[in-house]
């Protein structure tokens, strides 16, 4: 009996031990990926060289703006559990297609700053054909993208 009740008092004190341990490896992981993201978008200058190729440089506040406050609304969303009952079905897909822009511009905007495709096209003798590399991979990324969306989500 005593046993039991000396595993009643330790058990409580394992758990809180573990919860501790669990929320400082999430707040570490958290902290690595918000730093990279970060290290990302300013070493790079990828939102202001976004802003240049739309012609709305003297926009580009606006535009770090939005990805702060959008990185800040979703970690609260998240935390928070908050949910969103738009299951209309026209009001998900114009979300779905704003999150795919802002994704794919966001990964045009690093090959550009990185000068990926000329280098790639150089060194797979694809010089010419260019135009066909860049489509194969938008239609490869829009292909796997839907597979995993309809196969996987559904």
């Amino acid at each position: 009996m005593r046993d039991v009740l000396r595993l009643q008092r330790v058990i409580p004190m394992v758990d809180f031990a573990r919860d501790v341990f669990v929320a400082l490896l999430g707040l570490g992981g958290g902290l690595a990926v918000g730093s990279g993201l970060v290290s990302l978008l300013i070493i790079l200058d990828l939102i202001p060289r976004l802003a240049q190729l739309g012609n709305a440089y003297r926009h580009s506040v606006w535009f770090e703006t939005a990805v702060v406050t959008g990185a800040l609304y979703w970690t609260f969303a998240d935390f928070m559990d908050w949910k969103l009952h738009w299951q209309l079905p026209i009001v998900l897909p114009i979300a779905g297609l704003f999150d795919g822009l802002f994704v794919g511009m966001l990964a045009a905007a690093l090959t550009e700053v990185m000068n990926v495709l000329p280098i790639l096209a150089k060194r797979i003798g694809l010089s010419r054909q260019i135009t066909a590399l860049v489509l194969a991979m938008v239609l490869g990324k829009t292909v796997g993208s839907l597979f995993d969306w309809l196969y996987y989500q559904w």
